[in-house]
């Protein structure tokens, strides 16, 4: 009977501990990626707020920059065992402990296309969990633009790498300028890394 109760703790545990350590933060960042596609600005702008700041690229795009803080626990020091500094150093070993994130978010026509996370946004589990805090107004009460992401605890996204970035219109990721441009192909070339495109 000992046993079975500890295995049943050890089972309900394991969810609590990867909440505990960003797995959940993760994947909820990662999911805003899919279903924030197709928002329109406003429903945008009425669940994650006013962006930090935009840039009008061209005619049908712009970018809408959100940054986000979220405060590292502080732990009382000790002279028998120093817990802070036992934390610090895992946090600094395991990749985790961020603080800031930036999402940057790409509407096209008005609509949400692309959206990127930059920063010190790693949790302990998972990439990007810092980033939820930007996009949990989004997930806590979703908008009736935003896409449906059906799934369990462990799918369809993942807490360790975003999904797969949708594809763009050619509007929306070239200028007239850049159009005209490619890229060098030959790597021993005297010429410069980017050349006029040929005709």
């Amino acid at each position: 009977m000992n046993r079975r109760i500890l295995c049943l703790l050890a089972v309900s545990s394991f969810p609590l501990g990867l909440g505990g350590c960003g797995y959940f933060d993760s994947r909820a960042a990662h999911k805003a990626q899919v279903t924030m596609i197709g928002m329109t600005s406003y429903d945008l702008q009425a669940c994650a707020g006013l962006p930090t700041s935009t840039k009008q690229l061209n005619d049908t795009t712009q970018i809408f920059v959100y940054t986000g803080t979220h405060s590292q626990p502080t732990y009382g020091g000790s002279t028998l065992i120093p817990v802070g500094d036992v934390v610090t150093t895992i946090l600094q070993l395991g990749g985790g402990g961020g603080t800031t994130c930036t999402a940057v978010i790409r509407l096209d026509h008005d609509r949400v296309s692309d959206v990127h996370y930059a920063g010190d946004d790693d949790e302990m589990v998972g990439t990007d969990g810092i980033c939820s805090i930007i996009t949990r107004g989004c997930a806590r009460q979703p908008e009736s633009t935003m896409k449906r992401s059906d799934g369990g605890v462990f799918g369809p996204v993942s807490a360790f790498h975003p999904p797969v970035t949708p594809n763009q219109s050619t509007s929306d990721t070239y200028s007239p300028q850049s159009g005209a441009t490619i890229l060098n192909p030959d790597p021993k070339s005297s010429d410069s890394a980017v050349i006029s495109r040929p005709q």
